[in-house]
């Protein structure tokens, strides 16, 4: 019998099981892949998590990470804006930081199961029932922190899963790690018919290259990630440069789709759910790592009230959803609407033509997908 038992090993089940043991807890964590892997994701971390990153005993001021300030942004048709970043991030990938997180979680006393995939989670008499395919466990709290989309999703019919497809929950995501000549300092972000590819620097002199498009703009290429690579992403003439100067420093890249921006909810069948099983940020957002992270401090403060005895668990489970919301509710709000606003060409076109005078606006913009420190 576990205390806490969580399904899914990235930022937000890492770093949930860490602050849990360190409080004295006994916590197991199941996570399908093997440290380290690489996943599809930006790479970028906004500033507001480096100090707590470093409390759970990451040495990021040892490891001379970019630091990045500047954003550039530009449109398919190659109109381009860049921008000061009010807070500012830093790169890092997450090959290097699950496995970092992931060795300090099985030093403080995690029982981390590796290539061990989470079937079904059943509650019954205050006791969940944890299936796996090495063996079935039991907890007295379960976390859900398996990511954009999983087997457990499609098992409980979450509601995200049952809606037919929309712009909103059919992209698909692919990622390089290429060497570029870019600043270091730089984040950019260009978009292309019905998607959007990000590039900045992260550690060993290397970049993350990273896109979202929809299925549909796949499947008009037969298929083919290097067609809709020439035939699409490259009308976009920063991203036909980018893609004629950058070398790819593995054969292929890493992929996921069916990826969905809709609401979730943050229980499900008495499960918490931590980072993006709870909600994924869009990329326009560029803000998930932190919010995962975050969420993470959130719900160990609900988890260890109720271990201790302070909370009932129906108040645990309101407790978390009410301050997941609070804290991320209208952050997840404002990149839903930011990806609709550019959800066309011409709608990207003219926006971008629209706020390039108006420096102070896109600064109040970003400001409205991030946080504090915490």
């Amino acid at each position: 019998m576990y205390d806490v038992i969580i399904a899914g090993g990235g930022l937000a089940g890492l770093g949930l099981s860490i602050q849990l043991v360190r409080a004295g807890y006994r916590v197991a964590l199941f996570e399908k892949e093997s440290f380290p892997y690489h996943k599809v994701c930006g790479e970028y971390i906004s500033l507001e998590s480096w100090n707590f990153l470093e409390e759970l005993g990451l040495p990021l001021s040892d490891w001379n990470l970019p630091i990045i300030r500047t954003l550039r942004m530009s449109a398919p048709n190659g109109r381009a804006l860049e921008q000061e970043l009010p807070l500012g991030g830093f790169g890092i990938s997450r090959y290097k930081l699950d496995a970092a997180l992931a060795d300090i979680a099985r030093s403080e006393g995690v029982e981390l199961y590796e290539a061990t995939r989470v079937t079904d989670i059943v509650f019954d008499r205050e006791v969940f029932t944890v299936v796996t395919s090495i063996g079935c466990f039991s907890a007295r709290v379960a976390c859900g922190a398996f990511g954009k989309r999983s087997n457990l999703d499609v098992r409980w019919k979450r509601a995200f899963i049952r809606k037919r497809s929309t712009r909103l929950n059919n992209y698909v995501g692919v990622k390089y790690h290429v060497t570029a000549n870019l600043p270091a300092d730089l984040i950019a972000l260009h978009h292309f018919p019905h998607g959007y590819c990000g590039i900045s620097k992260i550690e060993d002199n290397r970049y993350c290259l990273c896109y979202m498009t929809t299925a549909a703009n796949l499947q008009a290429s037969g298929n083919s990630i290097a067609e809709m690579e020439a035939t699409i992403l490259r009308t976009n003439p920063y991203l036909d440069e980018l893609f004629a100067s950058t070398a790819r420093l593995y054969p292929q890249p890493v992929t996921i789709a069916q990826i969905s921006f809709e609401k979730k909810t943050q229980v499900e069948d008495h499960v918490l759910l931590i980072g993006d099983s709870a909600g994924m940020a869009p990329p326009l957002s560029g803000n998930g790592m932190s919010m995962a992270l975050h969420g993470s401090k959130i719900a160990f403060g609900c988890i260890n009230d109720f271990l201790n005895g302070e909370i009932a668990r129906y108040q645990l489970e309101q407790e978390w959803i009410d301050r997941w919301n609070r804290e991320f509710g209208r952050r997840l709000w404002m990149g839903r609407l930011l990806q609709r606003w550019f959800g066309t060409v011409s709608r990207t076109n003219l926006l971008l033509y629209s706020l390039k005078p108006f420096p102070g606006l896109v600064s109040f913009l970003i400001r409205q997908t991030h946080g504090q420190p915490f």
